[in-house]
Order: C-alpha cells, then sequence, then structure tokens
C-alpha cells in the first residue's frame, strides 16, 4: 500500500510499486521493501513540494536515487550525514552544535541516546 497522499494510478504509486519490486526482487522482505518504497516516495514526494511539510535534510540532501550510488562503496565513515546528524542534535537540543563536526556530532547524539 503506498504512502498516504499518493493517488492510485499516480507517478507515485507506479514509482512506489517499481521500487516495492526491485527490493522484492533483490532479496528484501516484504515488510522491508514496502518501508524501503515508502520512504523514497515519501523523500521524493518532499522534494518536489508535493508535501505539506518536508525537513530540511529531504530537500537539501542528495536525492535517493544518487545516494545509493555515490555512498555506497566509498571508504571512510558511512551512516548518516552531518547535516542529518546536525538536524537530530537540535530536536535533543545540544548545545554547540553549530561548531561541532560531523565525529563531535555524532559521539554527542549518540551519548544522549544512552
Amino acid at each position: 500500500m503506498p504512502p498516504r497522499g499518493v493517488k492510485k494510478g499516480s507517478k507515485r504509486d507506479r514509482q512506489y510499486e517499481h521500487i516495492k519490486a526491485s527490493e522484492r526482487k533483490s532479496g528484501a522482505s516484504l515488510k522491508r521493501a514496502e518501508e524501503i518504497a515508502a520512504r523514497t516516495v515519501n523523500k521524493e514526494r518532499a522534494r518536489s513540494g508535493q508535501t505539506k511539510t518536508s525537513s530540511r535534510v529531504s530537500t537539501q540532501d542528495l536525492s535517493s536515487g544518487r545516494r545509493g550510488g555515490i555512498r555506497s562503496g566509498r571508504p571512510g565513515p558511512r551512516g548518516r550525514t552531518r547535516e542529518q546528524l546536525y538536524e537530530e542534535a537540535r530536536r535533543k537540543g545540544i548545545k554547540g552544535r553549530s561548531k561541532m563536526n560531523k565525529a563531535q556530532l555524532h559521539a554527542a547524539v549518540e551519548n544522549t541516546k544512552r
């Protein structure tokens, strides 16, 4: 079932079904394939202005299609971008976050989880 706000037969519905089928073909469970497809479609909707609200990371980060190819297989630390870590630190109210680099933000965010 596509995410809320996606009409049956629309471009985003077809995109959702295509991504879900692709994930299933590569071995993901049905639940995981639906989650990946929904997240991808929601991000693309936010980037194109089809949603009422959208996070800064959703609109300014690399598109879903490019991100997988660029970030996969590259050496060095992976995971969330500095911007994503910064947004999480902002939500958690971590002081001094604007002066922190990616490693410091990661450590601060991880320390508040415990």
